[in-house]
């Protein structure tokens, strides 16, 4: 994967052009979604993309948890604590927490382990939208803002049986909507899978904004022009 192209590290500062991050959620994360373009005003780093470093940078743990308090864009300097500690919690250079990471079980190293868990981890990503969340929507008879919308990475988690393997594969296993009023969030549920074995279990929350009732037109519409972006950028337009 060559993660180290998606980002920059100076010692302990890590930071990431738009460009750096927008390459990652298209050509890694198959995710097109808008906050992720170059010239979007409310641009945004993918939590995956912070994900997969923090994991690179520490090493993995059999069980992670991943809370993001804020959203990172290209002006933001994170500061990488140079701890040993089993919680761990990311500044910028203005003492504003954007992340904290709780950590539990053996550690590892294991690069080619890393990489599979990165790389199968953030792929998903690239199903959410539409393949999950438009039938989560429909059956809940709400939609997100089509002319503005928006959907962030509220945590995530995984638990691994073991790290005495090398590599890792997700299936999805249950997908959650809950409604608060004209906000709401979708837990994704994952198999975690090694050569077929059961070794885990992880999940993905996001936090859905704007929040109204269901247009199938409308939704119809976004999902066009949603995979109308994909198919732009996957033959070079």
């Amino acid at each position: 994967m060559n993660l180290e192209k998606y980002y920059n590290l100076e010692g302990s500062k890590l930071s990431f052009s738009r460009q750096q991050a927008s390459d990652f959620a298209k050509s890694v994360a198959g995710d097109f979604n808008p906050i992720h373009d170059t010239e979007s005003k409310r641009f945004c780093v993918p939590g995956d993309l912070l994900f997969s470093v923090i994991i690179q940078h520490y090493g993995l743990r059999q069980t992670m948890g991943f809370s993001f308090s804020g959203m990172v864009s290209d002006d933001v300097t994170l500061i990488l604590p140079e701890v040993n500690a089993r919680e761990i919690s990311v500044y910028d250079d203005h003492d504003k927490k954007y992340l904290d990471v709780s950590t539990n079980g053996t550690h590892s190293q294991n690069s080619g382990l890393i990489e599979s868990l990165s790389r199968n981890y953030v792929e998903f990503s690239g199903h959410t939208f539409p393949h999950v969340l438009v039938p989560l929507m429909k059956q809940n008879n709400i939609m997100i803002n089509t002319d503005r919308p928006l959907v962030i990475y509220d945590h995530m988690r995984i638990s691994l049986d073991t790290l005495d393997i090398d590599s890792v594969d997700l299936e999805l296993s249950e997908s959650i909507f809950r409604l608060y009023g004209k906000r709401g969030d979708v837990a994704l549920n994952y198999d975690l899978r090694c050569n077929g074995e059961a070794i885990g279990k992880g999940q993905k929350k996001m936090v859905l904004s704007g929040l109204r009732e269901f247009d199938q037109t409308r939704i119809d519409e976004l999902v066009e022009t949603y995979n109308a972006r994909k198919n732009r950028y996957l033959n070079g337009g």
